[in-house]
């Protein structure tokens, strides 16, 4: 059943298809080219459509998949069987070999100024703990410039980085650039300076007392020692505590460890071109999730949100001049295994991708599209076809382009030419929940995941059929 919101777009749409037709489609432009079947498009969509329903069984039915689990194995099996359902052309599991961290049990245990738990997830790639654990008083600091100050002071400590990530502002997005740093590299700075673990302040600028994970790096430090994230709201007492000269002491149990490499896969699955199937267009998310809650936000609605799109435009007999490719990519949050071999196994090819879209950023309300391209010229030329496209797209509120940016699983194909899309969406909770035990499938509105999926069938559906190439000239 259709919303007001959904109701009102249609009726928009429509005028706008009567206006094309009345007009005679005079002018060449991409938007009229396309205008009536994008007005099918979406509305058939969000008239109907399996997305929800695959959610509930990837999110319920399988849960959270980090990379080496079983649990991850099941969702690649189910997607391709999914795919294979709905009758797509091509689908596969194209192997990827990726890396397999395993949590175990952990916790930390304030025991100085008193003894209360402090809530906590382990970083992923963390080295653990020995048995007993970690003892050690706790010193806070806010950066980098705060620990080189403290000299000697971090020795045989535990460093907390307690570093706030800003409040989402409207025109420059979320503030997680500025602080995923601490999470990233944290450890590795902090065992310079001597620290015995590291802890960071969840990157959240929103938290219920909840932690937030994510992937560390030690890259090639000689000194491993133990990362965690606390609660935002953990972090301020500890520094509170600090600042009031009172001395912190905490316990850190990590059975955290890294095993041999696992078997996994990249997902695939087609709409093969009717004229030029060589080349093609690729959409997609990662399949792959932290191993708390269910990976609904990071990343099954981008998953789903790939395999509806060539879902709804098979289900209208809409077949484009080039390939609709979907890939699910694998081990995306600890490794990105899954994009580079993409990008190895198909590489001969790569100068036929016409673009990549990835949708990594949640499944909230579609805004439009981010774009790149190592040519410079292409990329001037795609800016304009892509702005005319997005016409198609503002009544729902989606026809947003900006240069710069797209996603971690394209990006192995920037120096093939390929154009680099980024599927955005309004971010202002997406961190509230992001890694989190959180990210749940309650947090999905079912219309806004439609509105997601109406978005990217049409963009995907105009850049395989439109008759020149992405970022090239039409012909005269």
């Amino acid at each position: 059943m259709q919303s007001h919101t959904q109701r009102s777009f249609i009726s928009l749409l429509a005028l706008g298809v009567l206006f094309v037709v009345a007009q005679g489609c005079a002018s060449q432009s991409l938007a009229d080219q396309y205008r009536v079947i994008s007005y099918r498009i979406i509305e058939s969509t969000l008239e109907e459509n399996d997305g929800y329903q695959k959610m509930q069984e990837l999110c319920d039915g399988i849960g959270h998949r980090l990379s080496g689990s079983s649990q991850l194995t099941q969702a690649i099996n189910w997607a391709a069987d999914a795919m294979r359902a709905d009758g797509q052309d091509n689908v596969r599991i194209e192997p990827v070999m990726v890396p397999h961290w395993v949590r175990g049990n952990e916790s930390l245990l304030m025991t100085k100024p008193r003894v209360a738990p402090v809530v906590m997830l382990g970083l992923g790639r963390s080295v653990g703990t020995p048995e007993e654990g970690i003892t050690a008083e706790v010193v806070v600091v806010s950066d980098e410039k705060e620990l080189e100050e403290l000299g000697n002071g971090a020795k045989g400590k535990i460093v907390l980085f307690n570093n706030p990530m800003p409040a989402y502002d409207p025109q420059r997005g979320a503030g997680y650039g500025t602080t995923v740093r601490f999470r990233s590299r944290g450890a590795t700075l902090a065992a310079a300076q001597g620290a015995v673990a590291c802890l960071v302040r969840s990157v959240t600028a929103h938290s219920l007392r909840s932690p937030h994970t994510g992937a560390m790096n030690y890259g090639d430090a000689k000194v491993k020692i133990p990362a965690a994230a606390i609660s935002t709201e953990d972090a301020a007492m500890l520094a509170r505590l600090q600042s009031r000269g009172v001395p912190i002491e905490v316990t850190l149990k990590m059975q955290a460890k890294t095993l041999e490499d696992a078997q996994s896969g990249n997902v695939i699955g087609e709409i093969r071109g009717s004229e030029r199937p060589e080349e093609i267009i690729v959409i997609g998310g990662h399949i792959d999730s932290w191993d708390v809650g269910q990976g609904a936000h990071d990343d099954g609605t981008g998953c789903v949100m790939a395999m509806e799109a060539i879902n709804v435009l098979r289900k209208l007999n809409l077949r484009p001049r080039r390939t609709i490719r979907v890939v699910l990519w694998t081990n995306e949050e600890n490794g990105l295994a899954g994009a580079k071999q993409y990008a190895a196994d198909h590489k001969a090819e790569l100068r036929n991708h016409v673009a990549a879209i990835e949708s990594d950023s949640g499944g909230y309300k579609p805004l439009g599209y981010s774009f790149e391209c190592s040519d410079e010229a292409k990329l001037k030329i795609a800016e304009k076809q892509l702005r005319d496209i997005a016409k198609l797209l503002k009544p729902m509120g989606a026809g947003r382009i900006t240069v710069g940016g797209s996603g971690a699983d394209v990006g192995p194909m920037r120096d093939a030419g390929v154009v680099l899309m980024g599927h955005r969406v309004e971010g202002k909770i997406y961190f509230d929940y992001h890694h989190t035990h959180a990210d749940t499938l309650d947090k999905v509105d079912p219309q806004e995941f439609s509105q997601n999926i109406a978005v990217m069938a049409t963009m995907a559906y105009i850049l395989a059929d439109m008759p020149n190439r992405l970022g090239e000239e039409t012909s005269k």
